[in-house]
C-alpha cells in the first residue's frame, strides 16, 4: 500500500483512478485526456499508418492528467508502466507508475521543497516520499516561480 492506495498500478487506466481520486482528496480540478492505440500514443509512432495495436495484439493506452489550482502539476501516464510529472515546468522523467499515487500527494500535501546551492549557483526541486525514497530535479534559475521560490530551504 502507497499511502492508503494499491501500490501496484497494473494498467493506465487504474493509474487515472488514482489520479481521481487524489484530485477529489485535495479539493483539485482534474482534466484527464485518453490516447488509445499504437497509432495514437506519443511512443508507438513508428506503428504505421492505420496499425492500433501493438505486435502482441494489445491496444495501448497512454492518459494526460492535469490538475487544476497550485502548483501546477501535469501527468502523461505511459504504456509502458512509468510516467512524467510536471510541476511547475519541472519535469521528472520516466517516474514508475506505482509511485505516481506518493509522488502526488508529496506534492499535494507541501512535503516538496525547493534547495538552494551557492556555488555554483542553483535550486533542485525536492519531492520525498515514504520509505526515504526521493525524487530531485534540477530547476532553471529562471523557471523559479512564486510557488517554487515559497519552498527553497
Amino acid at each position: 500500500m502507497i499511502d492508503g492506495m494499491d501500490s501496484h498500478l497494473p494498467t493506465t487506466e487504474a493509474a487515472v483512478t488514482a489520479c481521481r481520486s487524489l484530485a477529489e482528496e485535495y479539493l483539485r480540478e482534474i482534466e484527464v485526456t485518453h490516447d488509445i492505440g499504437a497509432d495514437q500514443t506519443s511512443r508507438r509512432s513508428a506503428a504505421g499508418v492505420g496499425v492500433t495495436t501493438d505486435p502482441d495484439g494489445t491496444l495501448p493506452h497512454e492518459a494526460f492528467v492535469e490538475f487544476g489550482g497550485l502548483p501546477r502539476v501535469t501527468v502523461r501516464l505511459y504504456p509502458d508502466d512509468d510516467a512524467l510529472i510536471t510541476v511547475e515546468g519541472v519535469e521528472f522523467l520516466d517516474l514508475p507508475r506505482d509511485e505516481v499515487p506518493a509522488f502526488l500527494r508529496a506534492v499535494f500535501g507541501d512535503r516538496a521543497f525547493v534547495t538552494a546551492r551557492r556555488f555554483p549557483p542553483g535550486y533542485r526541486l525536492v519531492i520525498p516520499l515514504p520509505g526515504d525514497r526521493t525524487y530531485k530535479e534540477r530547476v532553471p534559475m529562471i523557471g523559479l516561480t512564486s510557488w517554487l521560490s515559497g519552498r527553497v530551504r
